[in-house]
């Protein structure tokens, strides 16, 4: 009885971002397909179909190529979603940026927090350039916000990450 507003509906005339596309499930794939060609779609429950004008970003860890050809992901989608496509390198190809991405984690949970920010020791900022980050960024942001909570005083050092940072072996 109620009115159910569905994602892209909500982001009509605006952006949505679909996060590990990789991940969708067959039928998922197709719904998102359909918006993508005809513009439209259709409430839970309801018959009728509703106009929607949505820019889409899409994100996912897999290799869609491959999974087309595994038959596990929609070609036709994946043309529709690649108008641009931009590819990030792991964490682990590019730990050079490690040190600004702790410091930008650092300053927004201190904001979020209404806290004074703590600092990353030289050599903590090394040992976790070492790391594995099978996680990549969001493994590396859970961390800095662990640590930061976790961590007493002003200055996170080597000490405070050696049970918390795993390191390549």
């Amino acid at each position: 009885t109620e009115k159910q507003i569905g994602k892209f509906e909500q982001a009509d005339r605006g952006t949505i971002f679909l996060d590990e596309v990789g991940d969708m499930s067959a039928k998922t794939q197709a719904k998102v397909l359909r918006v993508l060609q005809e513009g439209e779609v259709e409430r839970l429950g309801s018959a009728r179909t509703i106009k929607v004008d949505v820019r889409v970003i899409a994100a996912t860890n897999k290799d869609l190529e491959a999974e087309i050809e595994k038959g596990s992901f929609r070609e036709d989608l994946y043309f529709r979603l690649s108008v641009i496509p931009i590819r990030v390198p792991p964490l682990r190809d590019r730990r050079e940026d490690i040190p600004a991405l702790v410091k930008h984690f650092v300053d927004l949970f201190s904001r979020e927090n209404n806290r004074r920010p703590q600092r990353f020791t030289q050599s903590a900022l090394e040992f976790m350039q070492k790391a594995r980050w099978k996680g990549n960024v969001r493994e590396l942001k859970n961390t800095v916000e662990r640590l930061l909570i976790m961590t007493p005083g002003d200055a996170i050092d080597l000490d405070d990450l050696r049970d918390v940072v795993r390191v390549e072996t």
